[in-house]
């Protein structure tokens, strides 16, 4: 019953509202009696769900606005009142109606985001093209997509070429050329070009998946307004019925203390932070930011402090071998070889670049590493073709507070003239990479990338917007970051720096009374981005670990996003604070109206409806906010 009830809510207000035009038409025409018949039928027919819902939450303990409208009612029919009980009920219900209505649009980018989820796929099985359902893709499957056609699954382009509209992912409304070994997402189209991919992530392990599944769970996450004005309306709502009972012992007036009941209910009040919340989420879904909810929207509102990791956050993330030094009669392409076979096991920026050097040269990388350890912020330790390696910066080859196997129980020794020409390259922006084999230095990698160019504007607008200090941590050379640092006018800068330095910085920061937030790649910068009061994660399409580790996900690459990011929080809970004061605000006015005859029960419901309507326009204004 209570299930029908709740379904056919919308024609029960627009029949209640139809009975209570015809009893002002009859009353036109004198027949009172037959009015009064048709607006105690209204208020009847709107009451019942609005009693049934304040039998549910007293069932749970809690008094709700419901009860409030339901005394309300039940007083005025006893007082014969029955315009004002029925058009209550009506407005009640009607507001009700408008509420879930606005609030749709609040939720539009998630909406948006379902409704671009792909339902089929075109899957290559005994040689033909099969139309499938998504659900039925599998891991290993060769899927085909045309122009026009969305990517039903995260996997890799093994064949063709397209232009791919990735704004589902990244916010990014510019299509991203894509190519053989590239990466693609569910939920991704392609507008121009033809590829064929294998699947490597279907269902709800998809990055598509996850975005939807990410902003549902902070759009229901709640604020720490929000659980205030939680615990505040279970107060408020018994406490105003106590205070009806005063005034009613005091003026000894049913239909004034009646009205005061109503007038009071903290509708406005309790829906205000939440829907400004669900905006606010919303628009950053729809930007390609992903911020885990209410809780993180209000901490991430009070940063002042950033620090980020260099290559990949400030930096572009796409280095390049500059060069190769070989040193003891080694071939160069064979070193490349040796190194690139043992970087296979790195998931660090720079290990790929190796490999990806020795791929674009055509060199074969047959072996697998064995006896393989990767040591955090310093590089990788392997056996490959039966030599040992080291690969990795100067404090690896120092190996200066490092833990390494037994097997190398001795400093590798840097000789003075490739000491000197590894700071060389640092100071003109290499990363320097040394390659030790068997004990002894056989090469040095140099490795370049470029600060990111949309780095200035967004380092800029973030301190415009209450930013006072920004510091990079990097594992990096000293000379490298200091170029960076200079180039992006970093107030701090810290290199050489293993994971467990960069925690121990951001440790200290918050030890100052800083609230720091921690934007790094989400793999090796985990750590710290975990201890930050906001961690940040950015990494296109975004990783599993970011999505997990961080609180706020970047998902384009682009530190613009992290600017709109923070502007946003700021908005959202300012946003809230405004929703709060104006409902509070009416309230207070409503209330003072009540005491001194001006509002009356009907009159003052229309104006808490129009309140809760107010509230809800003003957090929209979130769903169009930009930076």
């Amino acid at each position: 019953m209570i299930k029908t009830m709740n379904k056919h809510k919308n024609q029960i207000t627009a029949f209640s509202g139809v009975l209570i035009v015809l009893g002002y038409i009859v009353k036109m025409a004198g027949m009172t009696n037959l009015r009064d018949i048709l607006l105690i039928i209204a208020s009847i027919a709107a009451g019942i769900p609005i009693a049934v819902r304040a039998w549910q939450a007293l069932r749970m303990r809690a008094f709700s606005i419901e009860l409030l409208v339901t005394i309300a009612v039940v007083g005025a029919l006893y007082l014969r009142e029955y315009t004002e009980s029925s058009v209550v009920t009506f407005l009640f219900l009607f507001g009700a109606y408008l509420e879930a209505r606005t609030l749709e649009k609040t939720r539009s980018s998630l909406k948006s985001l379902i409704e671009m989820a792909p339902q089929e796929a075109t899957v290559l099985r005994n040689d033909k093209e099969v139309n499938v359902p998504v659900d039925e893709v599998e891991v290993g499957d060769r899927i085909i997509i045309r122009s026009g056609g969305k990517i039903a699954v995260d996997g890799m382009i093994i064949s063709g070429k397209a232009t791919i509209n990735e704004a589902a992912i990244t916010g990014e409304s510019i299509p991203a050329s894509k190519k053989e070994n590239d990466r693609v997402f569910s939920g991704t189209i392609v507008d121009n070009g033809y590829i064929e991919m294998i699947a490597e992530k279907v269902g709800d392990d998809t990055t598509f998946a996850k975005i939807i599944e990410l902003v549902e769970e902070a759009q229901e996450a709640k604020s720490k307004a929000q659980r205030f004005l939680d615990k505040f309306a279970n107060i408020y709502t018994p406490a105003i019925v106590v205070m009806s009972i005063i005034v009613y012992l005091f003026t000894r007036n049913l239909h004034l203390s009646i009205t005061f009941l109503v007038i009071a209910c903290p509708g406005a009040l309790v829906i205000g932070a939440p829907v400004s919340n669900v905006a606010g989420i919303g628009n950053g879904a729809k930007n390609g930011v992903l911020i885990k909810g209410g809780d993180v929207m209000d901490r991430f509102s009070k940063v002042d402090t950033l620090v980020f990791d260099k290559t990949g956050t400030l930096t572009k993330g796409k280095p390049e071998v500059t060069d190769i030094k070989v040193f003891n009669n080694i071939e160069e392409n064979e070193l490349l070889k040796l190194v690139a076979e043992a970087e296979t096991i790195s998931e660090h920026h720079l290990g790929q670049t190796i490999v990806k050097e020795a791929i674009s040269r055509k060199i074969g990388i047959d072996n697998e590493p064995e006896n393989s350890q990767v040591i955090k912020g310093s590089g990788i330790i392997a056996e490959v073709e039966g030599k040992t390696l080291v690969i990795g910066n100067r404090k690896l080859m120092d190996a200066e507070n490092i833990t390494i196997p037994n097997e190398i129980s001795e400093n590798i020794t840097i000789p003075n003239e490739i000491s000197e020409y590894a700071t060389d390259r640092e100071k003109k922006g290499n990363t320097a990479i040394f390659a030790a084999v068997d004990g002894e230095i056989a090469g040095i990698f140099s490795i370049a990338d470029q600060v990111r160019d949309d780095a200035k504007t967004a380092l800029s607008q973030m301190r415009r917007n209450g930013i006072k200090k920004i510091i990079m941590l990097t594992g990096d050379n000293r000379h490298t970051a200091e170029l960076v640092a200079k180039n992006l006018e970093l107030d701090e800068f810290y290199a050489e720096l293993l994971p467990q330095n960069k925690v121990e910085h951001v440790k200290r920061l918050k030890g100052e009374g800083r609230m720091v937030a921690m934007a790094g790649d989400g793999i090796n910068d985990a750590p710290a981005i975990a201890t930050a009061d906001i961690g940040l994660a950015m990494g296109e399409g975004g990783t599993d670990v970011s999505m997990e580790t961080a609180d706020v996900v970047l998902m384009a690459d682009k530190l613009l996003q992290f600017s709109h990011a923070y502007s946003l929080s700021k908005a959202t809970i300012k946003n809230m604070k405004q929703n709060i004061f104006i409902a509070v605000a009416i309230v207070f006015v409503l209330l003072a109206g009540v005491l001194t005859g001006g509002v009356h029960l009907a009159s003052g419901m229309f104006i808490h409806e129009a309140s809760i309507l107010l509230v809800i326009l003003n957090a929209m204004r979130l769903i169009k906010f930009k930076a």
